[in-house]
């Protein structure tokens, strides 16, 4: 039976949000290149349908973690700077290691130490094959975002001339995403810092989708965020653009298996399909809207720890070692 889930946190520094499955924190740290960071905690939470479930997949916040810490190094800073500064417990300045001494468990392989940074309300999706919500519209309509495409495609097709940059409006918590035209962006943050996001967005997903294809996984499509911090170049105070959150997971991103890969139909992802098919078969895909709480089956809960395991050892190379 499915054990030791972490769901919730309690770290003795001060708390700045719960997301869906991240707690962040102040770091208390006030001085050098750490001066403002926040300590960002994956936990072993799961949503879907805009739903966070009661019960959460046990070390899924550590495969998270293990996974945009690989990212991160494998593409970072080539491309461009990102908000770590560190992402072990041993890593962290002496102050923050004391402060969590006691609650290190609650930690331990699973949080970020990240510079706090002014978050653009964009979500760059980057899309490589026609699927989701993208096939839906083209479906309807022959566009993806807005943006036309050759008539004749079949689903999970790999985009002509792609990839696309996709992006939504970043919505608050319990709010849906929106999708958007990429000629909308320049209207949200500006032409220059939304030319930067697209390419720099690309350029990202190019690389990855290089890496993972020689580890047998097709990057169909994935979501970066980006943000800003302030540094002094020339004596002038200037906005750098960054990566921040998450980077490449199955939480972020859809990943397919080369060797199971057939165009003209849906395909298994490495992410929560089973949780949203059992959600769908048992009506409670519309919970969100009734606020009725879902607890998962066992069952469903082993399969999709699985599934984080198996995308974890398909991309890093190495095998997960579970906690239990």
């Amino acid at each position: 039976m499915p054990t030791g889930a972490l769901t919730k946190t309690s770290l003795p520094l001060p708390l700045i949000a719960r997301g869906k499955v991240r707690d962040v924190y102040d770091s208390g740290l006030n001085s050098g290149e750490y001066k403002g960071a926040m300590l960002i905690v994956a936990t072993d939470r799961i949503s879907a349908f805009d739903v966070v479930l009661e019960n959460g997949i046990p070390d899924k916040g550590r495969i998270l973690h293990g996974l945009s810490e690989f990212w991160f190094r494998q593409l970072t800073p080539k491309i461009i700077r990102s908000h770590l500064l560190g992402t072990q417990f041993d890593e962290f300045p002496q102050p923050l290691k004391e402060a969590l001494a006691n609650v290190r468990d609650q930690v331990e392989g699973r949080c970020m130490l990240v510079r706090r940074a002014k978050v653009l309300p964009v979500e760059a999706i980057v899309r490589g094959y026609i699927t989701g919500s993208g096939w839906s519209e083209y479906k309807r309509s022959g566009t993806v975002h807005g943006i036309k495409l050759p008539e004749g495609l079949k689903e999970c097709e790999q985009i002509p001339n792609g990839p696309l940059f996709t992006p939504s409006t970043k919505a608050e918590q319990g709010e849906h995403d929106e999708n958007i035209h990429p000629d909308k962006v320049a209207e949200l943050i500006g032409p220059e810092l939304a030319e930067s996001v697209a390419t720099k967005a690309k350029q990202l997903y190019a690389e990855a989708e290089n890496f993972a294809k020689s580890r047998g996984i097709i990057l169909a499509d994935t979501k970066f965020e980006f943000g800003l911090v302030r540094n002094i170049v020339n004596g002038k105070e200037q906005d750098e653009l960054i990566l921040v959150d998450e980077m490449l997971t199955p939480d972020s991103s859809r990943f397919w298996s080369a060797d199971k890969y057939e165009m003209g139909r849906s395909q298994e992802s490495f992410d929560k399909q089973y949780v949203r098919d059992w959600m769908k078969a048992n009506g409670l895909d519309k919970a969100a809207q009734t606020f009725t709480p879902v607890t998962l089956p066992d069952e469903i809960v082993e399969q999709t720890a699985a599934k984080y395991r198996e995308a974890y050892k398909m991309i890093t190379g190495r095998q997960f070692e579970t906690t239990n």
